[in-house]
């Protein structure tokens, strides 16, 4: 019964049509992971150059997320989906034309992966936001669900797996030319999205009658950043997941394949396959998590769990086995997929409904606000500092930072004073219930 439940989703045709364009998308996102990676250093580039093209991405993301949000209240989301798709194609397709005409150059590659950036700035709140419109209510977490479980296997796993067989069967070029192929199907699809809503418009959504007149963006976000700032649980999970990205991110997307090839000897396969190994554990432990109760301790689940997965980050640096690295990132991956599920019911249950599309942004912004500056210092402290210190530093600090926050936070008191353990009563509630300040 519970299979046949996360299944609901797919007898609507629109979502049907809108799950096959994402899967496919973020597919094509976990092959550039990789393949961006090996043109870098196939262009001659290092950690610093690396460093650069990834710090690109990541700015592109975190300086337009914002908009994204409020562009996703303010226009048709079906448009702003196409839009973003087929500026991925233009933008892959170039490269492509540009790396196989072997006139392919570092800055090629740096404004491609900004406008890379943007697009998921823009993708993912319009994602979010039209789902509410074509499907029910009740559908709406088994969709979230499915959304959750296909990610990390597709672009954590699938994607880097596929990209890192191409770089060294054929070469970094034909990953991008296999990325640009994703996105072509992808923007395909999408362009099925009728054209008319097919679900049950929510109170104020764009194009009904019963529109609320717009308040000022710049209340609105005031609001968002005050309940934030008087919610504790919620403040401080935001700092350490803003502090985790800072000491991870970095090391995790742009030094971890030169640990690959200087420590192990490997190449863009053992790469791959090591993303897909995360990426396959968070994927399960998200789908496991997701069908058992959630924790009576929930927050405390969620803070160490997330924390002290990251232990053995810190000992990448001193890994000579691949099996030995593979443990590390599976252990990481599963954490991460635990941590994640837990957050988004919270942020569903205890965030009052009017709130919670500005908090999601919030979130979603904060958490990355430290990514391009991680992204940016992972390159040129490497060139200063050993590789197997990054890692320890970043390995350690986490969980230090994730037992700061539950102490600080009050987290295991807040907890037990606003117990979660009846989705009908805390669905009624959602709107009222105090949070412990």
């Amino acid at each position: 019964m519970a299979a046949l439940r996360a299944l609901r989703p797919f007898a609507h045709r629109e979502f049907r049509v809108l799950i096959s364009a994402l899967s496919i998308s973020i597919f094509g996102s976990g092959m550039w992971a990789v393949a961006m990676v090996y043109e870098v250093i196939h262009l001659g580039g290092g950690p610093l150059e690396l460093s650069l093209v990834a710090t690109a991405a990541s700015l592109g993301l975190v300086g337009f997320v914002l908009a994204g949000g409020i562009a996703a209240d303010r226009l048709p989301q079906r448009l702003l989906i196409i839009a973003v798709e087929g500026a991925n194609l233009a933008v892959i397709a170039t490269i492509t034309a540009l790396a196989m005409l072997n006139v392919l150059q570092l800055w090629h590659l740096a404004i491609g992966a900004f406008v890379l950036g943007v697009g998921q700035a823009f993708f993912f709140p319009a994602y979010s936001a039209i789902l509410p419109r074509i499907l029910p209510a009740d559908d709406l977490l088994a969709a979230n669900g499915l959304e959750g479980t296909v990610r990390p296997v597709l672009q954590q796993a699938a994607g880097p797996a596929l990209a890192g067989i191409l770089v060294a069967a054929l070469s970094p070029a034909h990953a991008v030319a296999g990325v640009a192929v994703c996105h072509l199907l992808a923007f395909g699809i999408v362009n099925f999205l009728s054209r008319q809503t097919l679900g049950v418009d929510t109170v104020g959504a764009v194009g009904t009658k019963d529109t609320p007149a717009k308040s000022s963006l710049f209340k609105d976000l005031a609001e968002g950043f005050s309940y934030t700032i008087r919610t504790p649980w919620l403040l401080w999970t935001l700092i350490w997941a803003c502090l985790s990205v800072l000491f991870l991110i970095g090391p995790i997307e742009v030094l971890l394949p030169f640990v690959v090839q200087d420590q192990l000897g490997g190449d863009s396969r053992m790469f791959g396959f090591l993303l897909a190994i995360m990426g396959v554990g968070s994927a399960i432990a998200a789908l496991a998590t997701a069908s058992l109760r959630l924790p009576r301790r929930y927050l405390t689940v969620m803070v160490l769990t997330w924390g002290l997965g990251s232990l053995p980050v810190a000992a990448i640096g001193f890994m000579n086995s691949f099996w030995m690295l593979g443990a590390a990132m599976l252990i990481f991956g599963v954490t991460e997929g635990i941590g994640t599920v837990i957050w988004g019911t919270l942020l569903q249950r205890r965030v009052p409904r009017h709130l919670l599309g500005r908090i999601s942004s919030l979130d979603f912004f904060v958490s990355l606000a430290l990514m391009p500056v991680s992204m940016a210092l992972a390159g040129p402290i490497a060139e200063v500092v050993p590789i197997w210190l990054i890692f320890f530093v970043g390995g350690l600090a986490c969980p230090i930072m994730a037992f700061v926050a539950l102490f600080v936070a009050r987290m295991m008191t807040d907890e037990i004073q606003n117990p979660l353990t009846s989705d009908a009563s805390d669905a009624e509630t959602a709107d009222t219930q105090p949070d412990a300040v």
